[in-house]
């Protein structure tokens, strides 16, 4: 079985195998080594008479505050307890995984100063299933996400609770289950656990990981679509594509290319009467959109891979026996980074929406029936699914305004300037998941488009596409309830669900 390995370099693409897959974890020899050095250079510093955040003071806006060497031990577990303080609905076990990976990743650095021991138990339990249970509310994004990480370290103590094999359960019941052991804190270690954006990053890396997914299901989709309603592939020429060479662009143009190659249905309509010479902007600005969308992911990916691999703790401790004060823990580059993927995202369900409306009305849609249905006017066809489409997509615009232009301050005024980063990830989590129905009703639409331009057949790819929608969801030959196919065609844009596996091994 594979393993990722933490304390090395992690991709996106590790941390979505841990969160969503059977993937174990183990930690390197070069982390554990960093770890125990860290930790030396603690300890050696709890004897001298300095003030050093965190370690023997109060926290925030009571850093001033002296803690005696007896009450050190305390000191972090009062941390871990008064912290807990999330609220709603607990985030999802991919997130958790996500997030608890992300959290060993940072201890791995060494610069948070913790015993091998606490990334050991993190280790322990993502490859025993063993879950901390974390609201998904309470994080303003700095210092961190203080609330969403207390949780994960609450059960790492034996407190708080779990989820193991579908079901929730005290933490010390669960770990127990498992043949785990709480750790026991010791000074600077309960600090070590709560300070950093790995919640946040962890709810965002998953939903960019489904936005890239969606951007070239968008190419395909909006493939389709252009084929049902006899649109042309001209703007898509490589030569107008490559005159404006974003590499996004220039990506989506060429797989649009490719999508179309060899269709019937193109060369019916071609030089004909009714052939349009330039169509509405969502059919020929796919390039443009789309490419748009996948540069904007690209940015999004290189910001979230610098974090997933960063030291995000306060204080750091070094090699060379400093301890630092800073601001690592501020989740403003995250958050400013998951704006940008909600925006991004959205664009594309507003975009599939509007070759929706071209789909089902009769004015635009080049000879297909009103709303798509079998027999208008006894049958309504399509014509609520485009409606549920728009309500998404305007949802989308309000989700869509950036959280990260907002703060508001806590602690006393300590911690005046935060990121709401957790925000951003949250809204940028649900603008995917609203975008990923918007592109699954264009699917349908597309597919009931295509199915009455048979004979003919669209290009290779396209006719793939349609192949893998036909083969969870049949043909549209009277009202049915909408719903149900909607779901299918959802589970075909998830991670290995069929329709663009099967659109890109056609070309």
């Amino acid at each position: 079985m594979p393993f990722v390995r933490v304390g090395d370099r992690l991709e996106v693409g590790d941390v979505v195998a841990v969160a969503r897959g059977a993937v174990r974890v183990e930690l390197t020899a070069e982390a554990i080594d960093r770890m125990r050095l860290g930790r030396q250079v603690v300890e050696g510093r709890l004897a001298d008479s300095e003030p050093h955040y965190g370690i023997n003071t109060g926290f925030g806006a009571l850093a001033e505050v002296a803690i005696p060497p007896a009450d050190l031990a305390m000191l972090q577990l009062n941390l871990i307890r008064s912290h807990a303080a999330g609220v709603c609905e607990p985030l999802p076990r991919d997130a958790v995984r996500a997030a608890m990976l992300l959290r060993a990743q940072v201890l791995c650095t060494g610069n948070a100063g913790a015993r091998p021991q606490l990334a050991e138990l993190l280790v322990a339990m993502l490859n025993a299933g063993v879950h901390p249970v974390i609201p998904s509310r309470g994080s303003v994004g700095a210092s961190g996400d203080l609330a969403p990480l207390a949780h994960m370290a609450l059960a790492m103590i034996g407190e708080g609770e779990v989820e193991h094999l579908g079901e929730r359960l005290p933490a010390a019941q669960g770990l127990a289950r498992a043949g785990l052991r709480p750790v026991v804190l010791e000074p600077k270690e309960g600090l070590a656990l709560v300070n950093g954006t790995q919640v946040l990053t962890a709810v965002g890396l998953l939903a960019l990981h489904d936005a890239e997914r969606l951007a070239i299901a968008a190419d395909v989709i909006g493939a389709m679509s252009l084929e049902a309603v006899l649109g042309t592939p001209d703007a898509f020429d490589r030569r107008v594509v490559e005159a404006r060479p974003h590499p996004g662009q220039v990506a989506s143009g060429a797989l649009l290319r490719g999508l179309l190659a060899d269709s019937e249905i193109r060369e019916s309509h071609r030089g004909k009467g009714h052939h349009k010479v330039q169509d509405p902007y969502s059919l020929r600005c796919m390039p443009q959109v789309h490419g748009a969308v996948r540069d904007s992911l690209a940015h999004v990916r290189r910001v979230v891979e610098i974090e997933i691999n960063s030291a995000t703790d306060n204080p750091l401790v070094f090699p060379d026996g400093d301890i630092l004060s800073g601001g690592n823990f501020h989740g403003e580059p995250v958050a400013i980074a998951l704006d940008l993927l909600a925006i991004a995202t959205a664009e594309l369900g507003a975009i599939s929406e509007r070759r929706v409306e071209h789909l089902v009305n009769p004015t635009l849609s080049e000879g297909l029936p009103p709303f798509l249905a079998a027999h208008s006017g006894l049958c309504s066809g399509m014509m609520i699914a485009q409606v549920a489409a728009a309500s998404l997509v305007s949802e989308n615009k309000i989700l869509a305004h950036p959280a990260s232009v907002d703060s508001i301050p806590s602690s006393a005024n300590r911690e005046d300037h935060v990121s709401m980063g957790m925000t951003a990830a949250l809204k940028a989590r649900t603008v995917v998941s609203h975008t990923t129905t918007v592109l699954a009703i264009e699917a349908l639409c597309a597919a009931v488009g295509l199915d009455l331009r048979a004979p003919r057949r669209p290009g290779r790819g396209v006719a793939a596409a349609l192949g893998a929608v036909r083969q969870v969801v049949p043909p549209l030959a009277s009202d049915r309830p909408v719903a149900p196919d909607v779901q299918k065609v959802e589970a075909l844009l998830a991670d290995g669900g069929g329709l663009v596996e099967a659109a890109l091994a056609a070309l």
